[in-house]
């Protein structure tokens, strides 16, 4: 393997989880570093339902759906995701329009998020075994660990400093091309997941909607988009499949730094699905 090449902000961080975005908000303010931040927690939890109805009524939500046919999803997914997201322009709040194209290849996508990922746990493994990049695979081996930790770690050996400065490469077009997208929209909207939960005996989705899945995470090829921008995102709950009663969830999106008005959003649609008793539990 090469030498470590990253982004320059990680794949995967710590993050809040809470029943409510005043939650969210205050428990993000804790984690985050008060001297390398300027976000403010009570611009969220201190704005009046009308206040956050000014604000977000403003806005203008794009809806990626299947990101121009190239995501497969099980069938009633894109339309439960869809009927939520209506819920926004249905009492007062941001508009909702569909991207029916693409924004940026998804292949190149999921091949950087690979690429980055592999080299990523490769590294973490070494240092937190402490042995060299060639001893990890056999370490990992001799102490039985789960089949797809060993496999993204052979793929690590195998890159070459080209692949892993290409996928970076393709990382910041997709940055660019998203800032150009967040000229138009507000916020960007994908599905949460390309299936409903699934039965626990199950490793994993081998196909979705007639189309196998690859490698033993590509059923989640939906949230790569917003993993490799390192974007402030949030998923709100998008209530119960109406044929089989299982939940599903709406990643939103927005540039960087736009944590307090992502949050301003979630509040207010979390605030009158209250008052409208409209059944969002997941």
């Amino acid at each position: 393997a090469e030498s470590i090449i990253e982004l320059t902000y990680p794949i995967s961080s710590v993050g809040p989880m809470a029943r409510c975005p005043e939650d969210l908000a205050m428990f993000l303010g804790t984690l985050l570093p008060k001297e390398q931040t300027d976000f403010d927690a009570s611009f969220v939890t201190e704005q009046s339902l009308d206040e956050l109805t000014l604000l977000v009524k403003k806005s203008t939500i794009g809806w990626l759906a299947d990101w121009g046919g190239s995501l497969p999803y099980e069938n009633g997914v894109l339309s439960h995701c869809k009927r939520t997201l209506d819920i926004f322009g249905s009492l007062g709040g941001a508009s909702v329009e569909c991207i029916p194209d693409a924004p940026f290849p998804n292949e190149d996508l999921w091949d950087s998020w690979m690429t980055i990922r592999s080299h990523s746990i490769l590294n973490s493994l070494r240092g937190k075994i402490g042995c060299d990049a060639d001893e990890v695979v056999p370490t990992l081996k001799a102490r039985c660990v789960k089949a797809e930790a060993i496999w993204e770690c052979e793929r690590g050996e195998c890159l070459t400093r080209q692949q892993l400065e290409r996928a970076v490469e393709k990382v910041n077009d997709w940055s660019v091309c998203a800032d150009s997208l967040f000229q138009s929209y507000d916020f960007l909207a994908l599905p949460s997941s390309q299936v409903y939960p699934f039965d626990a005996s199950m490793n994993w989705p081998t196909s979705i909607a007639g189309k196998k899945m690859d490698t033993y995470h590509r059923w989640m090829n939906v949230m790569v988009p917003v993993t490799l921008l390192g974007a402030p995102c949030l998923t709100i709950p998008a209530g119960m499949g109406s044929t089989n009663g299982l939940p599903m969830g709406i990643q939103i999106f927005a540039q960087k730094g736009k944590d307090a008005q992502l949050l301003q959003l979630a509040r207010w649609y979390y605030r009158n699905s209250e008052m409208k008793d409209i059944d969002l539990a997941v």
